[in-house]
């Protein structure tokens, strides 16, 4: 075992890990019989965060448990498409899934409180306080477990930000401007004023480029230049309108109870250490890119002004309120929770 991996052992397999950077003691993993899952995600080859996000995940799974727990993981539709992962894994077809939580919102509400609530979270450390000491992720498992499905948590995928083929600085902007969004966010965008419009990622570079929508976001802006979306677009609207969309690892539940406590802790330890990892090195991407965007590209990052992120969060918040309704089970109590927290942290 080389002294890399050691380093990983140590740390995924102490109690969870917060930041993914302490290295934590733990009593030695007992050997076990090999567990062989294959996992699938959203994303393809071709983006970078497919290899250095996704792919490293695996791996650090499979080194932080001596092997025992091998995985193969596969891009977007190999084994179902990505609306039907839920169902893939509750059959077997699927172990586990790294993937996007807004898909499920429709069947499980509570999914959008996990993805996140726009203009709540300022940082990583909050988003993981409200999740972990606050419990929220513990609600949100509840609601996961009713579809036979192991929630192991929120991985970070930094911030949302938006593409624009025109600026949007003012609420006037946000008049009947068509936006490719999903989830909660396109709820929120509909009370801004803007008309939110589904497109499936294989068609929004076409769907900007031919005037079907004047904006978009698909996460970060890291990941929506993956997407070239700034090819197609003149700016990009700052601040993030979320500092934190999350993704998510899940497992089928029938999987997940196969496990033995010491590979539960390393998995649900794991996710912790990635979405502080996948937090860094994308909001490090976002500047690279927004320095190109600007200074090779000739493009232009463009300001909201704080009345409007005043008024994107009350509406946001309206929406949490209309969640909590509709879903008093699950949903309810998270929004309980996330007032609370908003109360905490002095944002309302």
């Amino acid at each position: 075992m080389t002294t890399n991996t050691i380093g990983w052992r140590q740390l995924l397999k102490g109690s969870a890990v917060a930041m993914g950077a302490t290295a934590l003691s733990a009593p030695a993993v007992l050997a076990q019989e090999q567990i062989k899952w294959r996992i699938q995600s959203h994303w393809t080859p071709g983006v970078e965060y497919y290899d250095s996000i996704y792919l490293e995940f695996a791996r650090w799974v499979t080194e932080a448990t001596d092997g025992e727990i091998q995985i193969e993981a596969v891009q977007a539709n190999t084994v179902a498409p990505t609306n039907e992962v839920l169902g893939a894994l509750r059959r077997g077809l699927l172990d586990a899934a790294f993937i996007f939580p807004g898909y499920w919102i429709g069947r499980i509400p509570a999914a959008g409180h996990l993805n996140g609530n726009l203009a709540t979270w300022e940082n990583h450390e909050e988003m993981q306080f409200f999740f972990y000491d606050m419990g929220a992720l513990d609600v949100i498992r509840e609601a996961y477990a009713k579809y036979g499905i192991y929630q192991a948590g929120p991985i970070s995928f930094a911030g949302l930000a938006v593409f624009s083929k025109k600026p949007i600085e003012t609420m006037e902007d946000f008049q009947g401007f068509k936006i490719r969004s999903t989830g909660t966010p396109g709820r929120v965008f509909e009370k801004m004023g803007a008309t939110p419009v589904f497109i499936p990622g294989g068609e929004l570079y076409q769907s900007l480029q031919t005037g079907v929508v004047d904006g978009a976001h698909w996460g970060c802006v890291a990941t929506g230049w993956g997407m070239n979306l700034q090819e197609v677009t003149s700016h990009i609207v700052t601040p993030d309108f979320l500092s934190h969309s999350n993704g998510e690892f899940i497992v089928g539940m029938e999987q997940w109870n196969r496990l033995g406590e010491d590979h539960k802790r390393i998995v649900n330890s794991a996710v912790r250490a990635m979405s502080a990892n996948a937090s860094a090195h994308f909001r490090h991407l976002d500047f690279l890119r927004m320095k190109e965007f600007t200074e090779e590209m000739g493009k232009d990052i463009v300001t909201v002004s704080p009345s409007v992120m005043a008024e994107l969060r009350d509406k946001s918040l309206e929406v949490v309120d209309e969640y909590s309704k509709g879903d008093p089970e699950f949903s309810g109590r998270i929004g309980e929770k996330l007032h609370e927290f908003m109360r905490l942290t002095g944002k309302i």
